[in-house]
C-alpha cells in the first residue's frame, strides 16, 4: 500500500495539509503529530478528532465494524514454540492491517488472535460497508497465499490457519471510554453483532448482516443466507456469505 505524505483525514475534513512523512513533518512531530498507528495515512489529530474539533469525548456515527479471528490459534500456541506463534500472529496482523488501511479503515484493536476494524471514521466514506467487505475479501485472499509458507515452515496443515470474519453496519458510539484507563474504541450493538457474526463464521468464511448485505448491492445479490442464534441475542440473526 502506498502511504500518503499528508494526513488524508485532516485534508478531507478540514482542508489542512498536515505533513506526516518527509522532512517537512519534523516540526509537527515535535508537537506529537505523527502517523496514527490505527491507519498510517491519518494522523494522531484524527484519532481524537471528536475532542480536538467536536469538543466531545465520544460521538455517534454511522459506521461498519469488522472482526477477523485466526482460527486454531489457541491450540497452536500449545504445540508450537513461542517464536513460531509470535511470527504467525505478526503475519496475521500484517495482512489484516494492509487490507484495512487500503480500504480506508481503522485497525482499532488487536485482541489476542483477533482484530477489530472501524470503517467511516475519521475518513468518511459513503461506501464504508462495501469497503469493509472488500477489505475482508482481500484479507482472505492474501492470507490463503501467505499461509502456504507458514504451513511449510511450521509443519502445520492449512485447516489450522483459517480466518473467520464478521461484519455489521449501523449507528454506534465512538470515542474515549473510561477514566483511569482511557480506551479509544467503538461500542454498541453494532460492535457486538459483528463480533458474534465472526464467532460463527467458518475458517475462510466472511459473514455479514442484512444491513451490510443491503448496502453493498448489487455486489452480493447472489449471496446465500442462514439464520444463526447468536450468543446474547433473543432472536435469530440472518447472516449472508460475502
Amino acid at each position: 500500500m502506498q502511504q500518503a505524505r499528508i494526513c488524508k483525514g485532516c485534508w478531507e475534513q478540514m482542508h489542512v495539509p498536515v505533513p506526516i512523512r518527509g522532512v517537512v513533518s519534523a516540526p509537527f512531530r515535535a508537537f506529537g503529530i505523527r502517523p496514527s498507528r490505527m491507519n498510517p495515512n491519518t494522523c494522531t489529530i484524527c484519532e481524537l478528532m471528536f475532542t480536538k474539533v467536536m469538543r466531545a469525548r465520544k460521538i455517534t456515527i454511522d459506521a461498519t465494524i469488522m472482526f477477523a479471528d485466526l482460527r486454531g490459534y489457541t491450540s497452536l500456541s500449545q504445540s508450537q514454540s513461542a517464536d513460531a506463534v509470535s511470527g504467525l500472529l505478526d503475519a496475521f496482523y500484517d495482512e489484516c492491517a494492509s487490507a484495512i488501511w487500503e480500504h480506508d479503515g481503522l485497525l482499532n484493536k488487536t485482541i489476542g488472535d483477533a482484530v477489530m476494524a472501524v470503517f467511516n471514521f475519521p475518513l468518511k466514506r459513503e461506501t464504508h460497508a462495501k469497503n469493509a467487505v472488500l477489505a475482508a475479501r482481500e484479507i482472505q485472499t492474501n492470507w490463503r497465499d501467505r499461509r502456504e509458507s507458514l504451513v511449510q515452515a511450521h509443519g502445520l496443515t492449512v485447516s489450522d490457519l483459517g480466518i473467520g470474519i464478521g461484519i455489521h453496519s449501523g449507528e454506534l458510539s465512538f470515542g474515549e471510554f473510561g477514566h483511569s484507563h482511557r480506551d479509544l474504541t467503538a461500542i454498541g450493538t453494532v460492535v457486538n453483532t459483528a463480533s458474534r457474526a465472526q464467532s460463527v463464521a467458518k475458517p475462510d468464511q466472511i459473514l455479514v448482516t442484512k444491513a451490510v448485505f443491503d448496502r453493498v448491492q448489487p455486489d452480493m445479490k447472489d449471496s446465500r443466507s442462514k439464520a444463526f442464534q447468536l450468543k446474547g441475542f433473543d432472536l435469530p440473526i440472518e447472516l449472508y456469505v460475502a
